[in-house]
């Protein structure tokens, strides 16, 4: 049975991966009006991960017998100036993010709930490679992007990026 505190948490965290999504959506859209379908594909594709992190955490509380409260989701506040702004906002949303996972973490561990913390143990694991991910977008932004043919190349390169669907099951 899941505390109220760790039930509460996956909660507000089935928001925040939605509004993860919903950030996402931003960017792309952001980099299809500048023209680069690729950067825009990225996103795209980062935005579906978001949307089902947050299908996991609901299905991890119907399956738990939880009550589930989605709440409004509030509207991307960042303001991009540059090609690179998303990216770095990307990175600092992972971090973010990372942070949250690991607070409902420390919240399952206090209360000895195994099973929610080998639940967690895959997004866990997920923040690190999203976190990477980000990272290397802004190193190959900052190694390539300011050469409108590598710019173009790399563009090319990420929209070829498809969605997988994580793994992960909840029986």
């Amino acid at each position: 049975m899941l505390s109220e505190k760790v039930k509460t948490l996956l909660n507000e965290q089935i928001n925040k991966e939605l509004y993860s999504a919903y950030l996402y959506l931003e960017f792309s859209n952001y980099y299809q009006e500048e023209g680069l379908e690729g950067f825009a594909n990225w996103y795209y594709v980062q935005a579906q991960e978001e949307r089902d992190h947050a299908m996991l955490m609901l299905k991890y509380l119907q399956n738990n017998s939880c009550h589930i409260t989605l709440e409004a989701i509030e509207k991307p506040d960042k303001v991009m100036k540059s090609l690179k702004d998303p990216l770095v906002f990307g990175l600092e949303h992972e971090q973010y993010v990372t942070s949250l996972i690991h607070n409902i973490y420390d919240a399952a561990h206090e209360d000895k709930d195994y099973r929610t913390m080998q639940f967690l143990d895959w997004f866990v694991k997920e923040q690190g490679e999203e976190e990477k991910n980000s990272e290397d977008m802004i190193r190959k932004y900052e190694l390539f992007g300011t050469d409108p043919r590598s710019l173009y190349l790399l563009d090319s390169e990420l929209k070829s990026r498809t969605y997988q669907a994580p793994s992960l099951t909840l029986d």
